[in-house]
């Protein structure tokens, strides 16, 4: 009897699990950055064209906006074809940028 108690006991304290860590996140303000497909432009492994970010040289995928949010992804000038700039706020979180704002800046000739 002693013994099933204590199996009982055993069994329910393995099944609790450890509390989960932070999730580990930088905020971002108004910082300038490189914005273009990751695929494409940043060599990054994906599914399909996505819009991602390069901070303080490192690509991230981007969270609340689209490739094409900003013209057609595929045209002359779009993210797929070329690498532009634009100034940002949001937060890195999970390796992720979760945008709150993107304002893209005009190109220099």
């Amino acid at each position: 009897m002693l013994a099933l108690v204590f199996g009982v006991f055993a069994i329910g304290a393995s099944a609790q699990t450890a509390p989960k860590k932070a999730a580990s996140s930088k905020v971002v303000t108004k910082q300038v950055v490189d914005i273009a497909c990751g695929e494409c432009q940043f060599k990054m492994k994906g599914k399909d064209c996505e819009l991602a970010v390069k901070i303080d040289g490192k690509p991230y995928f981007v969270d609340g906006k689209s490739i094409d949010d900003f013209g057609d992804a595929h045209g002359e000038h779009g993210f797929c074809n070329a690498v532009s700039k634009a100034e940002v706020t949001g937060e890195i979180v999970n390796n992720r940028f979760k945008a709150k704002e993107i304002k893209l800046l005009p190109t220099k000739k």
